[in-house]
């Protein structure tokens, strides 16, 4: 588990959290609750906490939370390298890339085969360039992109460069391919899922994903929101 000092002074000067965040949760959701943990715990009328690398509400896994002064070191920590697991599902598009969203169109499928799946995981090694879902937290003119999807308004969104340094596929049973992705901060996985399908002259959705790593920093390692809320108070 985390190697955290339970008391008030520890967390103002500064604590790093490491939390298993819940599916359906957002990242700013998990952060609102352990600020009210410590506030409630300790009798604080201010604390800073903050988080180190959104997760999508549909993801679980790995987020870095910072209290007191050490939420000046998010930025450094958000550039450390990320490592994924999930499962990218062929055949079916969402304009989300993942689940949040209906599925929008249906694909053929039965030309893929493993070999032609693992080939194609190496046109995404190396440094890539991916547009960000439309679905995404990401501002155009100080506003939020799913904001402006959701109206169903059309935007551009510039492509960015990212680097992937390995992408395993850990086990296949088409049309669900499993997988493990190291990459560098600000890769978008729902993108690789997207675009994986396109390679494949078919479609494909991200239908889970889960954080496992951020650096030497471990999900095994980090406690759940239940977990952390009895260790406050043990």
């Amino acid at each position: 588990m985390n190697d955290i000092k339970k008391d008030s002074k520890s967390f103002l000067e500064g604590q790093i959290i490491l939390i298993d965040k819940p599916l359906g949760w957002t990242s700013f959701n998990v952060v609102k609750k352990i600020k009210y943990l410590l506030k409630e715990k300790y009798r604080l009328k201010k604390i800073k906490v903050g988080h180190a690398g959104t997760l999508d509400p549909l993801a679980t896994g790995l987020l870095i939370v910072c209290t007191g002064k050490f939420t000046k070191k998010i930025n450094s920590i958000q550039n450390l390298q990320k490592v994924y697991t999930g499962t990218i599902t062929l055949g079916k598009t969402t304009p989300s890339y993942d689940l949040e969203t209906e599925i929008n169109n249906v694909f053929e499928i039965k030309h893929i085969t493993e070999k032609l799946i693992q080939n194609t995981t190496k046109l995404f090694v190396g440094n890539i360039e991916q547009s960000p879902p439309m679905f995404s937290a990401l501002k155009i003119n100080g506003e939020r992109l799913y904001m402006k999807a959701r109206r169903g308004e059309k935007f551009e969104i510039k492509k960015r460069k990212v680097h992937i340094e390995s992408f395993v596929v850990t086990h296949i049973n088409i049309p669900n391919i499993n997988f493990k992705i190291k990459c560098s901060k600000g890769t978008y996985i729902r993108s690789i899922a997207d675009d994986f399908g396109k390679k494949l002259n078919s479609g494909a959705h991200l239908s889970k994903l889960c954080r496992t790593a951020i650096g030497d920093y471990k999900l095994k390692n980090a406690f759940n929101i239940k977990s952390f809320e009895n260790y406050l108070n043990s």
